[in-house]
């Protein structure tokens, strides 16, 4: 009986239907890969043995490697949802709809760049361009997060002053105001976790001297991120 409880238990199947997907299971090897390099950092700062700083740094080193294996060929997502938000013919704010168009260009070239490097990655075939793709695909990837991160300020603003002609007083204001409380909420989310996800290219790129702790911290802030959003699609 007990064990009839667990096996049909709503929460089994809910984790079940999260890790059935892709994006599930990348963004929770992705909470691993960014603790293990804060935490790397934090036992070296701490003088710790090299030798328990090494299992971090493998753990690090192999999602790494998994979840890059596991990106092959997601370019073309991103580049079909370039496509769809240039193509959209619904009234919708024109500096949203390119900074949209920016962030899945940007997106879909960093995954392309880094598709490239697999082989090296792997040790299949090492390439003596592999540094200067994988340079490219950082360029590109904080290009698609600045947009991103432009689109989300950008919306802040315009919902601000949405809520400035909104009438409290009245039943629809009522309704009105508490459906951009929750697109506010949701911009906010996902300004932070582009914010955070910055932090990646910015100090692969040299452009800002950040250390692996910080990095480290900011990628599992925006990995829980992605894991609590891809947990509530799932429910």
């Amino acid at each position: 009986m007990v064990a009839d409880a667990l096996v049909y238990h709503p929460a089994l199947a809910h984790w079940l239907r999260f890790v059935a997907t892709t994006v599930g299971r990348d963004k929770l090897l992705r909470t691993l890969q960014y603790f293990s390099r804060f935490y790397a950092w934090y036992l070296y700062r701490t003088n710790k043995p090299q030798s328990a700083i090494d299992s971090y740094n493998a753990v690090k080193k192999q999602f790494g490697t998994t979840r890059k294996i596991m990106r092959i060929g997601k370019f073309a997502e991103h580049l079909k949802a370039a496509s769809v938000a240039l193509d959209n013919k619904n009234p919708v704010d024109p500096v949203l709809r390119y900074l949209a168009v920016g962030r899945q260009l940007g997106y879909a070239g960093y995954l392309t760049l880094d598709t490239v490097t697999v082989v090296d990655a792997i040790g299949y075939r090492k390439l003596a361009s592999a540094k200067r793709l994988q340079d490219g695909a950082y360029r590109a990837w904080a290009a698609g997060l600045v947009c991103s991160a432009v689109a989300g300020v950008y919306t802040l603003f315009r919902l601000q002053e949405k809520e400035k002609t909104v009438d409290r007083k009245e039943g629809e204001g009522v309704v009105e105001a508490k459906k951009i409380e929750k697109e506010r909420a949701a911009a906010r989310i996902q300004l932070i976790s582009d914010l955070c996800d910055l932090t990646v290219p910015i100090s692969a790129l040299g452009l800002a001297q950040l250390d692996d702790g910080l990095v480290g911290l900011a990628g599992t802030l925006s990995s829980l991120i992605g894991v609590w959003s891809q947990w509530r699609k799932t429910a």
